[in-house]
C-alpha cells in the first residue's frame, strides 16, 4: 500500500541551488579500517557548507534534506563505497521529517537505483537542533525498522543531552569536540568521557570521537577504549573523493600519550 504525500511533498518548495559533497572517514583504529565516510554538504566548484546552507529556510527545507539523502548515495556509489564495505553517514534534518515512512520514498529509491546496501547508510542528526523528542523517537524507530542505522552528531553540546538516550538509543553517538579537545591535558574531560564510555558500552552504543586533531588526542581517547575516530589528524574531508587515511605509528602515538 502506497503511503500518502506528507506536507513537505505537497506543500515545500524545491531546492535548485547547485550543490555537491565533500567526504571525511570515520576509523576504526584498532581494525586500521575506514568504518564510514560522512557525506559533508559543499558548494558545486567545493565552497563551503555555508554557501549552500544559507540558501535554506523553511520553505524547502523539505527539498534540501531529501537532495541530500540522494547526492550522498549516488556519489558514495560512484566513488566504490557499495563495493569496499564502508558505510556512508548522511546529515539529516528531523524537522524536515514530517512523516517518516514517506518521508523515506527518495531515499529508498536511490539505494535501490545504485544498489548501495540498505544497512550501511548511517543517518546523523545534531543534538543542538531543536526538535519535539517524540517526533525523533519516531524517526529513529522507523528508521531502524528498515535496516539504517542512525546516529547522535555533537552529543553533549545540545538541547537534550541524557534525556536523549533515555528515551531511545541511536547505533551511535558523536561525541562533540569539544569535550575532545586536549583531552590529554584536562582529566576534567577524561573523567566526563570516562563515564559517556561506560554508559554506551552498557546501552550497546558505539562511541565515535570527532574533531580529533592531534595524536595525544588519539592516543588518550584510544588508551580510554575509543575504536572510531574522526578528525583532521587522520584526514581532512576531500571534495567528491574519498581521502586517504593518515594513520597513526603505534609508538609514536603511545609516546604523544
Amino acid at each position: 500500500m502506497s503511503v500518502a504525500k506528507c506536507q513537505g511533498c505537497r506543500d515545500g518548495a524545491g531546492f535548485d541551488q547547485p550543490f555537491s559533497m565533500a567526504f571525511q572517514p570515520i576509523v576504526d583504529l584498532q581494525a586500521r579500517s575506514v568504518f564510514a565516510y560522512e557525506a559533508l554538504v559543499r558548494g558545486p566548484e567545493a565552497q563551503g557548507a555555508f554557501s549552500v546552507l544559507s540558501a535554506v529556510d523553511e520553505t524547502n527545507r523539505y527539498a534540501f534534506d531529501q537532495a541530500c539523502r540522494v547526492k550522498a548515495i549516488e556519489l558514495s556509489s560512484a566513488l566504490g563505497l557499495a563495493q569496499d564495505g564502508a558505510c556512508v553517514s548522511i546529515n539529516f534534518l528531523p524537522n524536515a521529517v514530517y512523516q517518516p515512512r514517506a518521508c523515506i520514498r527518495a531515499t529508498l529509491a536511490a539505494a535501490a537505483r545504485f544498489a548501495f546496501p540498505l544497512d550501511r547508510i548511517v543517518f546523523e542528526f545534531t543534538e543542538t537542533e531543536q526538535v519535539d523528542a517524540e517526533h525523533l523517537g519516531r524517526i529513529i524507530s522507523a528508521y531502524k525498522d528498515i535496516g539504517f542505522r542512525t546516529a547522535v552528531d555533537d552529543f553533549g553540546a545540545g538541547y537534550s543531552g541524557l534525556t536523549l538516550l533515555s528515551r531511545f538509543q541511536p547505533d551511535l553517538i558523536k561525541l562533540d569536540m569539544e569535550l575532545i579537545r586536549d583531552i590529554d591535558r584536562n582529566p576534567v574531560k577524561r573523567t566526563i568521557v570516562a563515564s559517556l564510555l561506560s554508559m554506551c558500552e552498557d546501552l550497546c552504543i558505539a562511541v565515535v570521537a570527532e574533531g580529533v586533531e592531534s595524536a595525544a588526542e588519539m592516543a588518550t581517547l584510544a588508551d580510554m577504549g575509543v575504536s572510531l575516530f574522526q578528525g583532521y589528524a587522520l584526514a581532512r574531508p576531500a571534495f567528491e573523493a574519498l581521502p586517504p587515511v593518515a594513520w597513526p605509528d603505534a609508538s609514536a602515538a603511545a609516546a604523544a600519550a
